[in-house]
């Protein structure tokens, strides 16, 4: 059973960071994002977040489940989305934590139009060819 928007946008109420908490489907589930960093999971309607020595101190006392067959295992936060100001504090906690996000590059834009260019080089070649026959080559006379 996936996760729904509902639930999502329930999470984010309690969290009450307002603009500053995003949510992204990935996967048939959802991630949260925290400025721009992804820092819980939504899967199957409850809250993932990724254990770490700076939310070890914080998260105590908080079960641990895997989000997905094959994830390790994950601080579980649903009893925490009735005491906004503990998740908000590990939720903030964890972000600072991690690196900020990589700029996107616009290498889908680059690839693109070299794909295209690339694609017209040998129509250009084959339309010059074309071309300089027909200014350089005139017919020759024949012998008679």
């Amino acid at each position: 059973m996936g996760s729904t928007q509902d639930y999502v946008d329930f999470v984010q109420e309690r969290i009450g960071l307002g603009a500053r908490i995003t949510n992204r489907k990935m996967f048939g589930e959802y991630a949260l994002h925290l400025d721009g960093k992804v820092l819980v999971l939504i899967c199957d309607n409850s809250v993932y977040l990724k254990p770490l020595p700076a939310n070890d101190a914080l998260a105590k006392g908080l079960p641990q489940g895997s989000p997905y067959p094959g994830a390790k295992a994950h601080w579980v936060l649903d009893e925490l989305l009735e005491d906004t100001d503990r998740l908000q504090e590990i939720l903030q906690v964890t972000a600072d934590a991690l690196p900020a996000p990589k700029p996107k590059t616009k290498k889908a834009a680059k690839t693109s139009k070299a794909a295209s260019a690339t694609s017209a080089k040998p129509a250009k070649k084959a339309a010059k060819k074309v071309a300089k026959k027909a200014t350089t080559a005139a017919p020759k006379p024949r012998k008679t």
